[in-house]
């Protein structure tokens, strides 16, 4: 095999990863407005959706190990936004809900999708085919969260 297949440039996964870090960038001022992180807006959009959640269950969508989670939750907790409580049948068990502050917060969120278009210079068909074609990668059988890990503060040393 020829070495240009080396080259950064001819690699598929260092534009994913810099446009990654590109839209994250472009949420922060906006996530900053409502004090939160970009993986707080994410378990908030979570708890938006359907609560409360389990750590496992909330660990899982987000595909996040629990020792990541569970620091970010605890922040949360401790800005007023969600309340973590041990399930009576199993205290391994914990739950996620939100607190009245962390649902009226859905509120000043609800701009954000629609900033979000106008903060990339892209249509609305344009980020839709975005997403499709990630969605299809990361929904693949052999995509889990094993083989296709998206936190990686685990390989950190």
């Amino acid at each position: 095999m020829d070495g240009k297949y080396m080259e950064l440039r001819e690699q598929v996964c260092f534009p994913v990863y810099a446009l990654s870090r590109a839209i994250i960038g472009h949420y922060r001022p906006l996530l900053d407005e409502l004090g939160i992180t970009y993986p707080q807006y994410l378990v908030l959009l979570l708890l938006w959706e359907e609560e409360p959640q389990t750590v496992g269950q909330l660990s899982e969508q987000l595909r996040l190990d629990s020792g990541t989670l569970t620091p970010l939750l605890k922040r949360l907790e401790q800005n007023g936004l969600v309340v973590r409580t041990r399930s009576n049948e199993d205290e391994r068990v914990v739950r996620i809900g939100l607190t009245t502050e962390g649902s009226a917060l859905k509120n000043r969120a609800l701009a954000i999708p629609a900033r979000m278009v106008e903060s990339l210079g892209l249509t609305t068909e344009e980020l839709l085919q975005l997403k499709t074609i990630t969605t299809k990668i990361l929904n693949k059988p052999s995509c889990n969260q094993a083989h296709c890990p998206t936190d990686t503060t685990k390989n950190k040393r």
